[in-house]
């Protein structure tokens, strides 16, 4: 057994436990069936480069090209983070790609790409070999070779990193009730008691142990359990900083929008947007300085990752100008400003229980309603009610709306929603 020894299960445990691995190993049996039937040996000729004679800049309008020298790219890899802020990311790549009839890879009956699977281009809804798009960006375990298949070659290639201690508190608050071996945590602040001693409470092979520990590392396809002198881990980090043309940072996500807008030559109209599945203050667990060092400690490969890509995060922004910079944030939080008093009632985000519209209502952590969202205005502009929507518009319906078919995502919610 994974569980530790000295763990009890209580009767409400003992009924849950059927429930919650029959629904993963549901997960686990669809993702084989849908990537063993299919001949996953590489070719040439199945990857989109070879597919694909030009680029896509044609695609979008002359109407809609800024009048500026470079071209607005098209071609775009989000690799989306967990807890990073990436939702709102995600959601502004819907818009800019719904608005320019661009070409996504979407996942298959889910919301994400078999994860914690590593990532397989046979995973993508409808692919045939040799197909070409224009943006992936649903979550998935990243998987170069595979994820390169699906796109041009001058592909650009962005991600989302986020203060690894914060990044742990957020995961352990939306993850742990998933992962069995922390059901035996006693005591009302079950973080602390974790950090305190972690091993007592984690395991490698654990089911779903991965949400624990460097998750980010984890995410980009690496070993999530490489100790604090292993030379993988910066073998790691310089492999991504060759992948990646711009990592963003959630805690300076303005700044991180503005390079965006730059490296992708977009306006500033496309960038705007409504924060995106976040919690309510008062779930947030502050750790102290003493937890913090253990929180850092725990995760000191995603530690090493983020002090990498900072640093050359404030190369970009001093690259861009930093009186520049100040300018451009203003004017976005001047423009996000706006559109919040068109789009959203009440003017900020409410806890779950107060979104009227379901079509608006996020996806909640098992167990909890913790996670915010937003009411549209009854009195809106027909003019803006659309945009207005889409920006308010979660991942899970956003995808609904694109034509995915969630039955597997929508199962799981709905045994989570009964149960807990």
């Amino acid at each position: 057994m994974l569980w530790n020894k000295g763990f009890k299960c209580t009767a409400v445990v003992r009924r849950l436990i059927p429930w919650v691995l029959m629904t993963n190993i549901m997960l686990v049996l669809y993702c084989l069936k849908t990537t063993n039937h299919v001949n996953i040996r590489p070719t040439q000729e199945e990857t989109c480069p070879l597919s694909m004679a030009k680029t896509n800049h044609a695609i979008l309008s002359e109407s809609s090209k800024p009048k500026q020298k470079c071209s607005p790219k098209v071609n775009i890899m989000f690799m989306k983070t967990h807890k990073t802020a990436s939702s709102t990311i995600l959601n502004i790549l819907f818009r800019f790609g719904e608005k320019h009839k661009l070409k996504f890879a979407l996942p298959d009956r889910r919301n994400d790409f078999c994860y914690p699977q590593p990532f397989l281009r046979f995973q993508v809804k409808d692919y045939k070999p040799g197909q070409c798009f224009n943006i992936v960006c649903n979550h998935m375990r990243f998987n170069h070779q595979e994820v390169a298949k699906l796109l041009p070659p001058d592909a650009v290639y962005v991600t989302i990193l986020r203060d690894p201690v914060d990044l742990f508190e957020s995961a352990f608050h939306y993850y742990h009730r998933a992962v069995p071996l922390t059901w035996g945590i006693s005591g009302k602040n079950k973080l602390t008691e974790f950090l305190n001693n972690p091993e007592a409470f984690y395991s490698p092979e654990a089911f779903n142990s991965f949400y624990l520990k460097n998750l980010l590392f984890f995410d980009f396809g690496f070993n999530n359990n490489l100790g604090v002198n292993d030379p993988r881990i910066m073998e790691a980090i310089h492999s991504l900083s060759q992948r990646f043309h711009l990592v963003l940072i959630a805690e300076y996500f303005e700044e991180s929008l503005i390079l965006l807008k730059d490296l992708l030559c977009w306006s500033m109209e496309d960038i705007l947007y409504f924060k995106l599945n976040a919690r309510r203050t008062s779930s947030v667990n502050h750790l102290d300085p003493e937890m913090r060092v253990k929180a850092l400690q725990w995760n000191w490969a995603d530690w090493k990752l983020y002090e990498h890509f900072n640093a050359t995060f404030w190369q970009k922004v001093e690259a861009y100008g930093r009186e520049r910079m100040e300018q451009d944030v203003k004017e976005l939080r001047r423009r996000n400003a706006e559109m919040r008093a068109i789009c959203v009632d009440g003017g900020d985000a409410v806890e779950a229980q107060k979104i009227k519209d379901t079509c608006f209502r996020p996806w909640q952590p098992v167990g909890e309603k913790s996670i915010m969202g937003y009411n549209l205005r009854k009195d809106i502009d027909p003019k803006w009610k659309t945009i207005c929507g889409k920006m308010l518009t979660p991942e899970i319906q956003y995808l609904s709306d694109m034509g995915v078919n969630l039955w597997v995502t929508r199962l799981w919610g709905w045994l989570k929603d009964s149960i807990f």
